[in-house]
């Protein structure tokens, strides 16, 4: 007995040749799509382009996008014309005819994927590397920039010049606290950085992990106790950005937030020489300057904080409104 055929393709059946229209829609959408990802949305994809680092991101979220695109679109394409023409006609339990061993569709599979696969991959190691690392913190020895010799004495990556601004982030339950090296090393909870000027962060911890994370500079670097985490970024806007620990660190987690400033070169001067008078007699009793510090044999760490504002862990001691008590 012969073996019952399963139906012809709805679309022979018609007369329509649905291969050559699923592919003439794709190739129009996603060329549509594309632009309006590119040039539309992309310019506003976070975290923006207030500093190098974050336009670098910016860049890199928008050519993922583009490439997302035509992706997305074929597979919704592909469903609603499913959904549209070839859907089972009422009381046909029948199925179609088997589709297996078709070595071109196979091949041409591989082949798009291991492409799109290997040049992301290309695409993401350059990235990394060329912009600095993209806003990450990169440890306490960062790569050098290609082509490029480091600016300091240390082994650390430099933009290439030896106009760098030092600043100290130091992370503690539940705050974030700065050291200016540059400038007497003195400690204050404000975050000034001057415009078009290259920065590095040095990140650290008093206690336990943080995560250091300037939203809209794109930089994030983990504050590990114990360790110095380098990251660098050159702010090409002046305004306000948003501070937050990114890693859960206690019961204030949630609001271990604050926020930085970048402001011009003069006013920068301004603001850290008079900070660096303001608060030379609480520097003196600071710890010397160092790229990390052991809370458990630093001398008046509770009497500093509590000059700066801060009442909770990290001044050795816990805020009486907080709910939980040691």
């Amino acid at each position: 007995m012969a073996a019952e055929a399963g139906p012809a393709p709805v679309g022979s059946k018609s007369g329509r040749r649905d291969g050559l229209w699923l592919l003439v829609s794709w190739i129009v959408l996603s060329i549509i799509g594309c632009l309006l990802v590119a040039l539309v949305w992309g310019p506003h994809i976070p975290p923006g382009d207030m500093s190098n680092t974050a336009a670098s991101q910016q860049v890199d979220i928008t050519v993922l996008a583009t490439i997302a695109t035509p992706v997305v679109i074929g597979i919704l394409l592909y469903l609603g014309w499913a959904l549209t023409f070839w859907r089972q006609k009422p009381g046909d339990e029948t199925d179609a005819a088997p589709i297996h061993g078709n070595t071109r569709i196979t091949a041409l599979w591989i082949t798009v994927t291991s492409v799109i696969v290997l040049a992301l991959a290309v695409y993401g190691t350059v990235e990394l590397i060329a912009p600095a690392g993209a806003g990450a913190g990169q440890g306490p020895q960062p790569i050098f920039q290609r082509g490029m010799p480091p600016a300091t004495s240390d082994t650390s990556w430099t933009p290439g010049t030896n106009n760098i601004l030092q600043v100290q982030v130091i992370g503690q339950q539940w705050a974030w606290t700065f050291r200016y090296p540059q400038f007497g090393g003195f400690e204050t909870t404000d975050l000034l950085i001057p415009l078009n000027t290259p920065v590095r962060f040095n990140v650290t911890s008093l206690d336990v992990i943080h995560s250091f994370w300037a939203y809209q500079l794109g930089v994030k670097a983990d504050a590990n106790p114990g360790v110095n985490n380098v990251t660098f970024t050159v702010p090409k806007q002046a305004g306000q950005f948003v501070v937050r620990c990114a890693e859960l660190c206690g019961i204030w987690h949630g609001a271990m937030y604050d926020y930085g400033k970048v402001v011009p070169v003069a006013a920068f001067m301004t603001w850290a020489h008079a900070t660096e008078i303001q608060l030379a007699a609480l520097t003196k009793i600071l710890p010397p300057y160092a790229l990390t510090y052991d809370p458990t044999v630093i001398a008046n760490v509770g009497k500093v904080n509590e000059e700066l504002g801060l009442t909770s862990a990290g001044g050795g001691y816990y805020n009486p409104a907080d709910p939980e008590q040691p």
